[in-house]
């Protein structure tokens, strides 16, 4: 079963991407911060995809991105998808510059985030 961390601080939107994926067959890992998200991968095999909010409490998702592509054990690899409000074109430019893999805009449509996810776990 392939591991999807989600990094999500609202805890209503961080249960509904969690019912998502799960009903979809992917085992999820959910948390609602950097810190947690990295203790996590440190201690735990690599996750098939990250799903990472910009916006969190302390560090922010653009951060732990930065961190986890320098990492040396393998983390480069990892599929990041962002799933953030923040809709403007520079908000995207700048989260894939620093390392992600894809952006999807909140609100997005269920199918439309599966999709996404499924499309980058595949590759």
């Amino acid at each position: 079963m392939k591991t999807i961390l989600v990094v999500e601080d609202i805890r209503a939107e961080r249960k509904l991407i969690s019912a998502l994926l799960t009903y979809a067959g992917f085992n999820v890992v959910a948390l609602d911060s950097v810190e947690a998200a990295w203790e996590w991968l440190e201690k735990n095999p690599i996750p098939n995809l990250i799903l990472l909010d910009i916006i969190l409490p302390g560090k922010n998702g653009l951060e732990l991105c930065r961190q986890i592509r320098s990492h040396k054990q393998g983390w480069e690899k990892i599929p990041i998808l962002f799933c953030s409000s923040k809709a403007e074109d520079f908000d995207r430019f700048w989260a894939l510059r620093q390392g992600g893999t894809d952006y999807i805009t909140k609100p997005y449509a269920p199918q439309n985030l599966l999709d996404t996810v499924i499309k980058h776990i595949d590759n």
